[in-house]
């Protein structure tokens, strides 16, 4: 079992209206899979779903809201009757400071849309479908859920948290169900815009692979977890980050050239 190749497959993408997501939907779409994209409006889903092409379908979806979610799944059913594959895409950084200038209200966003909605709508994927039929899940970490960093603290650990999570439910959910976690670094998506816009050259100087990440980079790891080559793969974290988490590239040629 060893083939990519996604025909006759369902696959949920939620937060898939633009950036790792959209390019993730794109890229199961091509290995053959039917798509469900969600994205907070129908107009957003509906734009994303005709960028995707083929099986496509956009649905309206805030990734936190429990009748939102099951109304996503109950749609994926209804149109192709099956849900093989989720990815747990959506995510949100409203907090961006040092932990003890943070409030409730921002801790409890994040952590509503980048831990628990995960367990959400694998919960409801589980028991409206892969349950009885099997399935592949995967959850969009970060590497910021592996290290400590200035002003991303509430975010990082909300990422590290579902780093855990996904083990854990690689082992309540075996032997039918895969569940593993990518982890990307710095890419070049909206989200992460802070990271990166003003820092590009020296960032990518610094990268063991000379570049920060693109959408794609992130989609061709998440289209192979999700695929049968990755069948005796669970409850593992993939990071894929250029080399990120290695350290400064520059400096180390630099001390060593």
């Amino acid at each position: 079992m060893t083939s990519t190749d996604l025909t006759g497959r369902t696959a949920i993408v939620t937060g898939a209206s633009r950036g790792i997501g959209l390019a993730i939907a794109q890229q199961l779409a091509a290995a053959g899979a039917n798509v469900v994209l969600t994205s907070r409006t129908q107009e957003n889903a509906d734009a994303a779903a005709a960028q995707v092409g083929g099986n496509a379908l956009g649905v309206a979806a805030h990734a936190a809201e429990d009748v939102a979610a099951q109304r996503c799944i109950d749609t994926a059913l209804d149109r192709f009757g099956r849900v093989d594959i989720l990815v747990n895409n959506a995510g949100t950084n409203p907090a961006f400071g040092p932990l003890i200038e943070q409030d409730h209200a921002r801790f409890a966003k994040i952590f509503d849309v980048n831990l628990w909605a995960p367990l959400l709508w694998t919960s409801l994927a589980v028991k409206a479908w892969m349950g009885e039929h099997g399935g592949a899940i995967v959850n969009t970490s970060s590497v910021g859920g592996m290290h400590v960093a200035p002003n991303l603290g509430l975010y990082n650990a909300s990422k590290a948290a579902l780093i855990h999570v996904t083990k854990q439910l690689a082992l309540e959910l075996s032997p039918r169900i895969r569940v593993n976690a990518i982890c990307p670094g710095v890419v070049r998506t909206r989200l992460a815009e802070a990271l990166w816009k003003d820092y590009e050259q020296v960032l990518s100087a610094s990268t063991a692979l000379g570049r920060i990440g693109e959408p794609v980079d992130v989609a061709g790891a998440v289209a192979f977890l999700v695929s049968d080559a990755a069948s005796w793969i669970t409850g593992e974290t993939l990071v894929v980050d250029g080399g990120q988490l290695l350290g400064d590239a520059q400096a180390f040629r630099t001390a060593t050239g």
